[in-house]
């Protein structure tokens, strides 16, 4: 019988609890070409920062505050994810956010033939792991769009209902449609927005 489990290519925790989706990849060492999802190491989201800008500096800064404050509210997700422990985001995104056991992934556009970037199949966002109740946050509007728009016939489509320009979800799919992972565009007040979100995909 062939497994229900989708290999996505990214960063990050196999079969994570939370699955953030980008519609860009990093140009670094081989992330441009992954076919899998690679979890980090200490230091090495600094590297990343260092090589490819201050963009993807924001993209990690804001999964990080992301994560540091939906633990705070959610007693049940703090349990669940590593780094309780840490007293701030900055010493979470240092030590475990996007690594083996952090139950974070960042997941990249797939590869077409001619590895040209072409975007997830939303049919296949689902990781498999019937364990935990799993997150789902696409990044921005425009790529939530191509996200549906290139759902295969067999594919699970999402039925997103938009809050607004920027928000949507699905509750059935337990996804969120968000702003881009930036200062400005996801700023601290839409964090708090999102984790509101995100909460009420557990309520009945």
């Amino acid at each position: 019988m062939k497994s229900s489990v989708i290999q996505h290519a990214g960063l990050g925790a196999n079969q994570a609890q939370v699955n953030v989706y980008i519609g860009n990849r990093p140009n670094y060492q081989n992330l441009p070409i992954i076919e899998h999802l690679q979890a980090l190491n200490n230091g090495d989201i600094e590297a990343i920062n260092r090589e490819c800008g201050n963009g993807w500096r924001k993209v990690f800064n804001v999964y990080a505050k992301l994560i540091f404050a939906w633990r705070s509210a959610d007693a049940t997700l703090n349990a669940q994810l590593a780094g309780a422990e840490c007293q701030s985001w900055q010493a979470y995104r240092d030590r475990f956010l996007l690594q083996g056991a952090s139950q974070t992934a960042l997941i990249f556009p797939s590869l077409d033939i001619n590895n040209q970037s072409a975007p997830v199949d939303i049919g296949q966002r689902h990781n498999g792991n019937e364990d935990v109740a799993n997150f789902h946050i696409i990044m921005g509007r425009t790529y939530a769009k191509s996200m549906l728009t290139a759902s295969t016939v067999n594919a699970q489509a999402l039925n997103l209902y938009w809050l607004d320009q920027e928000f949507a979800i699905d509750s059935k799919a337990r996804t969120v449609v968000c702003p881009y992972f930036d200062y400005r565009q996801l700023s601290n007040i839409k964090i708090i927005r999102l984790v509101e979100l995100l909460m009420s995909l557990d309520k009945p």
